[in-house]
């Protein structure tokens, strides 16, 4: 018996990287759990098909997460699927890093819709059968872009920012509802894009991080585990940096003085 036995889930953007090992860490722990995805069905269908090899329950969703009538058909089919929800994991996005200047009005709106509408709009979906559940829970995929600057991630940025917020506000107002909602903001976590990255090694990554490794999809999935689980019964409107210590570092450089 897994810490989230009997519980069902729906992982959004789950055929790939981050949100593809959020899914199976919370089948892992017990958790009945739908893979949604917007183009990566290979990745949703063989991590469905593995979950269910080893025992659990799982099911894939294919939806457009820009769209509200999407949002609402994919959290519908999820507990229809399993006779309710107890939790929802906001993870579909996308990252373009793009300079202010050459911004499109169609990129801005791409990103906004995917990172900030699609989470909006799944929770308010979701919202009836979490309350049913007594022990919903809601959990937000951020960024550390939301909580500190870099160059050529203006809009993005303003997206992770923008979870942040809606974490913060969304909480306080379904607290009476006992309904917990928390975020998560990775770091650099190694997922398969990376390797499209001109130079990008392992090696280089784990040179930009205090703890000394880039992170893997797992070091997110325990934390939304975490925040899915009994153990956070009393956490709520929180956002855990994930990160390797990235967040919490200065961002300023100086030589050391000589003696």
């Amino acid at each position: 018996m897994g810490t989230l036995s009997g519980r069902s889930a729906l992982v959004t953007g789950a055929g790939i990287g981050i949100g593809e090992g959020i899914a199976r860490e919370l089948a892992r722990q017990g958790a009945r759990v739908a893979l949604h995805y917007s183009a990566s069905g290979s990745g949703a269908h063989a991590a469905m098909a593995e979950i269910t090899a080893a025992g659990g329950e799982a099911i894939a969703l294919q939806g457009d997460l820009r769209f509200v009538a999407d949002c609402e058909r994919v959290v519908a089919e999820a507990a229809e699927t399993f006779g309710g929800l107890d939790i929802l994991v906001n993870n579909a996005g996308v990252t373009r890093a793009q300079p202010f200047e050459e911004t499109t009005e169609e990129l801005y709106d791409e990103m906004f819709d995917l990172n900030m509408k699609g989470y909006f709009f799944c929770a308010r979906a979701a919202l009836p059968e979490l309350e049913r559940s007594g022990r919903g829970s809601i959990i937000n995929i951020t960024s550390i872009h939301g909580a500190g600057g870099f160059a050529n991630h203006a809009a993005y940025a303003a997206t992770k920012g923008a979870v942040i917020g809606f974490t913060r506000s969304l909480a306080i107002e379904l607290a009476p509802r006992h309904i917990r909602v928390n975020a998560v903001g990775p770091g650099v976590i190694e997922v398969p894009r990376y390797a499209d990255m001109p130079g990008y090694t392992t090696e280089f990554g784990d040179t930009l991080i205090p703890w000394g490794r880039v992170g893997r999809p797992r070091d997110i999935a325990t934390v939304v585990a975490f925040f899915a689980s009994d153990a956070a019964d009393f956490v709520t409107g929180q956002t855990l940096f994930a990160d390797g210590g990235t967040e919490a570092r200065m961002g300023l450089f100086w030589e050391t003085p000589e003696a």
